[in-house]
């Protein structure tokens, strides 16, 4: 089952695909973070 996932070309797509949208979400997550943080510390 693993070697016909590293041997599929599209399995590698969807996997990049998954990947790079879990890490746009996980930089805006930071993203947000930083900035309430920021905006807490001004007041």
């Amino acid at each position: 089952m693993l070697n016909l996932i590293f041997s599929d070309p599209v399995a590698w797509g969807s996997l990049l695909g998954i990947g790079v949208v879990v890490g746009i979400c996980a930089y805006y997550v930071y993203l947000f973070i930083h900035n309430v943080n920021e905006a807490d510390h001004r007041k």
